[in-house]
């Protein structure tokens, strides 16, 4: 589990396929090194176990449906990504809980300039759009951030001159690929309402339902969940 909070940029040193596989070397920041095989470490949002540490050069493997849904099959020799370390329990959350296993990608459709930050567009696959809601959270390329504006499967996001200097977000250009996590909370919630064929008939109905949260402040005034 990780918390969308970029530690520290890491440089793609190879990537060599393996029949539908792949193996990933990058090279970490020095302060990096308290992590040891078999350890998780988020690429670009993507969770993965370093298999091998050779000082400052650790081996990741990357399976096949990673590279499917991910960008890290893209990733060229000398590129940068975003890394963060497993979260500790006596760590403080300050992102929003992050799996590391994204959903899929989106393409960044607009990026605007402002004085001081950045407005990134970002464009998803029609079936995550029901995830997003305004002031949610979601990982774009592991960072942690906040959708201020839904526009059907479209979101932007605002980079804080602090994110654009400690990620790669703001080396993006329009029609760059990046990997996107919905906000893991939002579909738990989704799929104990409304799939069906979970509960028997011997089972109770649960009293947790759309209006019982809404009630109780989930989704505010606009009714979203």
């Amino acid at each position: 589990m990780f918390t969308g909070i970029i530690e520290g940029i890491g440089q793609a040193r190879g990537i060599r396929l393996v029949g539908q596989e792949a193996t990933f070397i990058i090279k970490v920041p020095a302060f990096f090194s308290d992590c040891h095989p078999g350890d998780s470490l988020a690429v670009d949002g993507v969770c993965l176990s370093i298999t091998s540490v050779k000082g400052d050069l650790f081996t990741l493997d990357i399976s096949v449906e990673t590279l499917k849904t991910s960008t890290l099959g893209n990733i060229k020799q000398g590129g940068m990504v975003n890394l963060e370390r497993a979260l500790r329990l006596s760590d403080r959350l300050g992102g929003h809980l992050v799996s590391g296993h994204v959903d899929g990608t989106g393409i960044i459709e607009r990026i605007e300039r402002l004085q001081r930050s950045w407005i990134l567009q970002i464009g998803i696959d029609q079936p995550l759009s029901r995830y997003l809601i305004e002031k949610g959270s979601i990982a774009v390329d592991g960072i942690s951030l906040t959708i201020s504006r839904c526009m059907g499967s479209s979101f932007d996001v605002t980079i804080i001159p602090q994110t654009a200097g400690v990620t790669t977000i703001v080396s993006k250009r329009v029609g760059d690929r990046v990997n996107i996590e919905i906000d893991l909370i939002s579909k738990y919630i989704e799929r104990f309402l409304f799939h069906d064929g979970l509960a028997t008939s011997k089972e109770r109905p649960s009293s947790v339902d759309r209006d019982m949260l809404i009630r109780h402040g989930f989704g505010g005034g606009n009714g979203h969940i």
